[in-house]
């Protein structure tokens, strides 16, 4: 059934050196390392210390997060997601894929590439579409296959609204397939369109996903988001060694 519903997908790397965004007003942004000690930190809270995963970050693209991108909402974000792959896996990079109508293009976040590399790679990728999952779901799944990890794989997934309503059915069943795998997918709503996270936060069988709904991304301090994407990931890995699905 899974490999049924996996595409082949081509992927785009972006380098590039434009500036990053100044942070909206108001807001607090502190460096990878300081990063690193708060997501270790809450990963601790959590019960997840010595845990390693492999962190993949997926970033909506779609016409209404373009305020977001020019506020460097989405930079600081990848720094976090770097700040966290820090604290649990041992290759210390970020796989992103960039998903609006397709998937849009990927590149990779690590220590000494990652100032202003998500803004780098979304100025380079053209127009920005509607919202559609399931590309972008598909080209994690095949990436995380192909790497051969062993660790489980943490997906961190954003977007801020719900996907066109012919694509949800096949993100349901795409994330229910990936139950057999060893992979759990954190979601992060932006805003207040997000309902469908909701359905995807209570597909049937193991709980593989996670939802944490920050209706304002800039108000959201670092050691909350840390707090609110891996409070679910502790009792995912439980059910999944249970399962035999993860050792």
């Amino acid at each position: 059934m899974f490999k049924k519903l996996l595409s082949s997908l081509s992927q785009n790397t972006s380098t590039s050196t434009a500036p990053t965004p100044a942070p909206a007003a108001g807001t607090v942004r502190t460096g990878v390392l300081d990063l690193t000690k708060k997501a270790a930190f809450s990963l601790s809270k959590n019960g997840l210390e010595g845990q390693r995963a492999a962190v993949y970050l997926v970033l909506d693209r779609s016409g209404s997060m373009r305020r977001f991108y020019k506020a460097g909402t989405m930079q600081y974000l990848g720094e976090r997601a770097l700040g966290l792959s820090r604290a649990l896996d041992d290759d210390g990079k970020v796989p992103v894929m960039f998903f609006s109508t397709d998937l849009d293009g990927t590149t990779v976040l690590e220590l000494g590439n990652h100032a202003g590399r998500i803004d780098e790679a979304h100025a380079r990728l053209g127009d920005m579409g509607r919202t559609r999952y399931t590309r972008a779901i598909n080209a994690v799944i095949e990436h995380y296959q192909n790497s051969g990890s062993t660790d489980p794989a943490f997906v961190l997934f954003q977007t801020d609204g719900s996907p066109d309503r012919d694509d949800r059915q096949g993100t349901e069943d795409l994330l229910t397939a990936a139950k057999e795998l060893p992979m759990f997918w954190s979601f992060v709503g932006f805003g207040d369109n997000v309902a469908f996270l909701h359905t995807v936060d209570q597909l049937p069988g193991i709980d593989n996903t996670g939802f944490f709904h920050v209706p304002d991304p800039d108000s959201v301090g670092d050691a909350a988001l840390y707090d609110g994407i891996t409070q679910q990931f502790g009792p995912y890995l439980a059910a999944a060694r249970s399962a035999g699905i993860l050792r």
